[in-house]
């Protein structure tokens, strides 16, 4: 029953289809058969088996229709048989040949117009063409003529034209593509020509770096030279004529700086050439603004600061000689200032191809380099006047450096570093003339024979005495002649060392410092050690070492005025706290007790070389009645000499008297006492007593002032006793007073009178043959030796003292 009615609710489904299918357009009929496939399963059998019956009806309605009309059809075929062979006679075909012949012309004529029409359409279309063609040919012959006349900005922008502009309008066309293709190669070649150019653009300006730089240190150089004119001129309206500014030291002047020399700087300061004048940059922009136009300035902007970093390696390598000249360091640095003059302006005319942050490390590397290279190669300059100019230059090349916004403070701290050095060179420059001044010098007062001769020695040294100013001509200066050159020499040396302080920009209470410690290195290190090398010369003799010593006494006295010269220079006062003392008068003090030392040293040989001549006869029976004559000589070189000491100090002349007197009594004791002597008879002894009486009357002669009562003739009171004890022959009295502080014989050693009195004790043996019959002879032999028991006694009672 189910499937029944089932079948029943289908059928007519079935046909609704069909009559839609039947009556829908075909293009629309696609829905209607989708609802066949969506229903029950077997719908679409059962749908087809509806078709097909529905299709057999269909085909007998046709097939009934035409059995119906086929008779009419048939009448119809018949009716046109026989009009055909009417037709026939009508004589169409003659017509229409007739009319054929008369319109062949027609349409020959009607094909050339046609055609005519055809041709100048086609002229008229390539001429349009050929219009829009025609700029384009002609604009990519322009770019062709700038590639040839290397004009390549203009190129770019007619490249950019032919491709925005032009190549669109006939892209169509084979030409416009083999243009278009050509259009990267010619960048390409663009760009090869403009590194080409940049490359030979870039050497050029290498090359010229040196005459870039030289024009701009010139240019500083002259910017400053006015500027300190006007500051002198200004200082001299001030009545100003030392002043220290703009960290530099003006000399002392006594005119106003003319009008026409300002004129002159200022002219001078116009006719500097500028970095513009001097190297065509034309490369360098040519290639920046094709690249920037390329779109490929990051390119361009690595090229160019990876070859002025190989040009900056190359400039700061310096020639192995550069130190040898002044124009070797001229060189080295007006090419680094070109250098970077070159990057300065690149960097202010252009937009990024240098920046502040590149320069700055460029810099940087390069003032390493540049301090490396100086230091190592200012280290070979011996000569002070080079390593003056090599500052100088160091000055100028900072200072224009500066000026193009480069730091340089450590340009400067190298120069305190190269000032150490500078006054290295100086000191050895001077100790070579203060050596030639001491080897020229006669060692001798200065004689004065006129007004005139002493002014011109009191204006190079300040020397003042009324005393020997009263006296009349001729007169002597108590010193030499190499005190006033040495004096003048350190007012020389304090100049050089000022000329390195200029313009370093530092105070003048450091410039004072500075002036004054190398003016102490000069007195304490260089001047002292030729005065001690002058002192220790063995040609140097007595007199003088004196006038060495009256010298470095007036010396002493001038350090407050070279202390003065140095404050006038610096406006620096003495009383400032932080302010460094000379060390002057220690280091003349120094050399005048070393002289004073050679003074006793030399004194002492030259008592020796007289003593050494002394030819005594030790075993004479009596004594010749007078002093012996090389102690004569002696005491008469000694007066002639303590006659010069008066023009030393006090206690140098006392000291020396004593010393050589002490010498003088020591020499002779140990003559006595020596050895070598093994007899001594008394007519010896009383001989020797006579020179020893010379050389008390010698030392109470007073040969030098100032000594007190018979100091002086203490220095023989050794010597006086024991020949007084042989003279008296006392032995009683010493032996019995020995050791009292009261004693006679205080200063007889027990020693010296045993060796004595051996001496002696042997003569007695040897020239007293029959001693042993005489009774008095054999008592004095038993005296003697009785004493030479005792003697040895207290000597051995001495030593185990001791």
């Amino acid at each position: 029953m189910a499937e029944s009615c089932e079948a029943l609710g289908t059928v007519p489904e079935h046909e609704r289809i069909l009559q839609e299918i039947e009556s829908t357009d075909t293009a629309c009929v696609g829905p209607t058969l989708r609802s066949v496939y969506d229903d029950q399963p077997n719908a679409h059998k059962k749908f087809m088996e509806k078709l097909d019956a529905c299709i057999r009806n269909h085909d007998k309605e046709i097939e009934k229709m035409c059995n119906f009309h086929h008779q009419g059809f048939v009448d119809a075929i018949t009716e046109l048989l026989k009009v055909r062979a009417d037709a026939e006679k009508l004589k169409v075909t003659d017509t229409n040949r007739r009319f054929q012949d008369a319109g062949k012309e027609v349409i020959i004529q009607t094909e050339d117009i046609i055609r005519c029409r055809i041709q100048q359409r086609n002229i008229t279309t390539v001429v349009e063409k050929l219009q829009l063609c025609l700029p384009v040919l002609e604009m990519y012959s322009k770019l062709k003529e700038q590639m040839s006349m290397k004009r390549y900005y203009s190129a770019l922008k007619t490249m950019e034209q032919l491709e925005n502009v032009y190549f669109p309008r006939v892209s169509q066309y084979r030409f416009c593509q083999l243009m278009m293709e050509t259009l990267p190669k010619l960048r390409e070649d663009m760009m090869n020509y403009c590194m080409s150019d940049l490359t030979y653009g870039l050497e050029s300006i290498r090359k010229h770096s040196d005459k870039i730089g030289e024009a701009a240190m010139k240019q500083a150089q002259q910017q400053k030279s006015f500027s300190v004119a006007l500051q002198k001129q200004n200082n001299m309206r001030f009545g100003k004529n030392m002043h220290v500014n703009n960290d530099r030291i003006l000399e002392e002047k006594s005119d106003v700086i003319p009008k026409h020399a300002l004129e002159e700087e200022a002219e001078n300061d116009e006719e500097v050439l500028t970095v513009q004048d001097l190297v065509d940059f034309s490369p360098v922009y040519r290639c920046l603004h094709i690249y920037s136009a390329l779109g490929d300035e990051e390119t361009f902007e690595n090229y160019y600061r990876k070859q002025r970093k190989k040009q900056a390696r190359l400039v700061l390598q310096p020639q192995s000689s550069v130190h040898e000249t002044v124009d070797g360091y001229r060189r080295y640095f007006t090419q680094i200032v070109g250098f970077f003059v070159v990057e300065d302006h690149i960097l202010h005319v252009t937009q990024g191809l240098v920046t502040r942050v590149y320069t700055e490390e460029l810099w940087n590397m390069a003032l390493s380099k540049i301090i490396a290279v100086l230091r190592a190669h200012s280290s070979y300059c011996t000569d002070p006047d080079l390593v003056l100019e090599l500052k100088n230059l160091i000055v100028i090349f900072a200072d224009t450096l500066q000026g193009y916004g480069f730091p340089v403070n450590r340009l400067f701290d190298l120069l305190f570093e190269i000032r150490d050095q500078y006054n290295e060179t100086l000191l050895k420059k001077w100790a070579g003339i203060f050596r030639d001044i001491f080897e020229e010098d006669n060692y001798s007062p200065i004689p004065i024979g006129s007004e005139e001769e002493y002014k011109v020695v009191i204006s190079r040294f300040p020397f003042q005495d009324p005393d020997l100013e009263k006296q009349s001509f001729p007169k002597k200066f108590p010193m030499s002649q190499s005190v006033p050159l040495i004096y003048i020499q350190v007012k020389e040396f304090i100049y050089a060392s000022l000329k390195f302080s200029e313009s370093l920009h530092r105070s003048s209470t450091e410039i004072d410092d500075m002036l004054r410690k190398s003016t102490n290195l000069l007195l304490t290190r260089i001047l002292s050690s030729c005065l001690l090398n002058l002192i220790r010369k063995p040609h140097i003799g007595l007199t003088e070492l004196v006038q060495i010593i009256i010298n470095t006494t007036h010396l002493e006295q001038a350090c407050k005025y070279l202390e003065d010269f140095i404050t006038n220079i610096t406006n620096i006062s003495q009383e400032t706290v932080h302010t460094t003392r000379l060390y002057g008068l220690s280091t003349f003090k120094d050399a005048r007790h070393a002289a004073e030392g050679e003074i006793y040293t030399k004194l002492n040989q030259k008592i020796d070389e007289f003593v050494q001549l002394a030819d005594y006869d030790w075993t004479m029976a009596e004594s010749d009645g007078r002093a012996s004559g090389y102690l004569m000589d002696l005491i008469n070189f000694l007066r002639s000499i303590f006659q010069v000491f008066t023009h030393l100090p006090g206690k140098v002349a006392q000291t020396a008297c004593m010393s050589a007197c002490q010498h003088l009594s020591t020499s002779l004791m140990q003559m006595l006492l020596d050895s070598e002597l093994k007899q001594i008879s008394m007519g010896a002894v009383q001989q020797f007593n006579l020179d020893v009486i010379q050389c008390e009357l010698f030392a109470s002669s007073e040969p030098v002032p100032g000594f007190q009562g018979d100091t002086l003739q203490l220095a023989f009171i050794d010597l006086r006793q024991l020949l007084d004890l042989f003279m008296v022959w006392d032995w009683s009295t010493y032996l019995a007073d020995y050791g009292q502080p009261a004693s006679k014989y205080l200063r007889v050693n027990p020693h010296a009178a045993l060796t004595l009195l051996e001496k002696m004790k042997d003569t007695s043996k040897k020239n007293n043959i029959f001693a042993q019959f005489r009774k008095n002879d054999r008592d004095r032999q038993k005296l003697i030796e009785t004493v030479v028991r005792q003697l040895r006694g207290l000597v051995t009672g001495m030593s185990q003292h001791t």
